[in-house]
């Protein structure tokens, strides 16, 4: 190791020690300042040093998935215990929001999507950090950079049952799930019990002017808003939720009842284009139905951050370094929980599963987290007027 690294490695290891050392005596004097290192300045030997001595790192997921970067992160660094959460993005949220305001101890590690709220309230009020590892940082457009670091994006679309439809989508444009013939064979999870279906209702009001568009080609006749309802987007919800829409608690719910195999007539449903990749073992065909007028849906990042005050700082620091993949064009270990159909790389050097629909092809909507922060809870509102 270079004399420099050794020196910056060695004080940043005495400064922890003292640290930790002043903790575990209970003194009630004040204890001297320690100098945080600077992150971006150490080696990946150093931060690995640095986290390998905390010996362990916490962290709330919004997917399941964070199980296997668990087993595949101890397995590359045995000296460190990762100790893991599987909640939805809501609870995560109000988790996080709630722990930080009583001074409790907390994840070190945010994994987060429906990043309007994350915007708006966790980086806002302090709860978490942001950490761009240098490596990567060259890789990453300004969009995944900040205003936290994604690892991918991921998406809410609309999904079919392809064995039953073995020609493509049952539906070419959003608007006929409005009528008759899909009369309660539209499944959602509740938008009011997830943030990120709320996302994608959101999305529709902001795009109000390219569903309104999508009507007129449909219906072949200019949209009539009933009265209370302000956009063409949220007409289309209020027509959906009228057409008997099926609300549940969980995407697993609308995987299984779209996507089982067998069925004459299933329903199609708004979900993860993803959850393909669990067709083979839970017995699903399900799909994307790409092409769908206006659009299938939304894709937003899948971000990582460090919480304030984070009781394993350098711990946190690896786990992000280590869930943005490594060098290899398929991101290697730390990205092969996220390397699937459905998932899209925010880094442009890892290139895309040879599966999957590109985003253009998808042409799902981007969401954009400020516009979206401003508007929803308008529609949160809205729709609990006509459930």
């Amino acid at each position: 190791m270079p004399t420099s690294a050794r020196c910056r490695l060695t004080a940043a290891l005495s400064a922890a020690t003292l640290a930790l050392g002043l903790t575990a005596c209970g003194s009630t004097e004040s204890a001297p300042s320690v100098a945080e290192p600077d992150w971006d300045a150490l080696s990946h030997d150093e931060l690995v040093a640095l986290a390998e001595a905390e010996g362990s790192v916490s962290v709330y997921a919004f997917t399941s998935r964070i199980a296997s970067i668990e087993e595949s992160f101890e397995s590359t660094y045995p000296g460190i215990d990762v100790v893991a959460a599987d909640i939805s993005s809501t609870e995560l949220i109000t988790r996080l929001a709630s722990e930080h305001r009583a001074g409790s101890a907390t994840a070190d590690v945010a994994y987060v999507s429906d990043a309007p709220v994350v915007v708006t309230e966790l980086l806002a009020d302090g709860v978490l950090e942001p950490y761009v590892p240098q490596r990567v940082s060259a890789a990453l457009p300004a969009e995944f950079r900040e205003p936290l670091v994604a690892n991918r994006l991921s998406t809410k679309v609309l999904m079919y049952n392809e064995e039953a439809h073995p020609d493509g989508p049952p539906v070419q444009n959003l608007w006929e799930l409005t009528e008759p013939a899909w009369t309660g064979r539209v499944m959602m999870v509740d938008p009011n019990v997830r943030g990120d279906y709320l996302d994608l209702v959101t999305e529709m009001s902001l795009r109000a002017e390219e569903m309104a568009q999508a009507y007129q080609a449909h219906f072949g006749r200019e949209i009539v808003l009933d009265e209370g309802v302000e956009d063409a987007g949220l007409q289309y919800i209020a027509d959906l939720y009228a057409n008997d829409a099926v609300l549940v608690d969980d995407t697993d719910t609308v995987n299984s009842s779209v996507g089982t195999l067998g069925q004459a007539s299933p329903p199609v449903g708004f979900t993860s284009y993803s959850d393909r990749r669990d067709n083979e073992d839970e017995g699903w065909a399900l799909q994307v139905a790409s092409g769908v007028a206006p659009s299938p849906g939304i894709v937003f990042p899948a971000m990582l951050g460090i919480t304030a005050k984070a009781q394993n700082p350098a711990a946190a620091r690896l786990l992000i370094d280590y869930m943005m993949g490594d060098d290899t064009e398929t991101g290697g270990a730390g990205f092969e929980p996220f390397y699937v159909a459905g998932d899209y790389p925010t880094r442009e050097d890892v290139v895309a599963p040879a599966d999957a629909l590109s985003l253009e092809d998808l042409d799902a909507w981007s969401i954009d987290p400020q516009a979206s922060a401003e508007r929803r809870s308008e529609v949160a509102d809205f729709l609990l007027t006509i459930q």
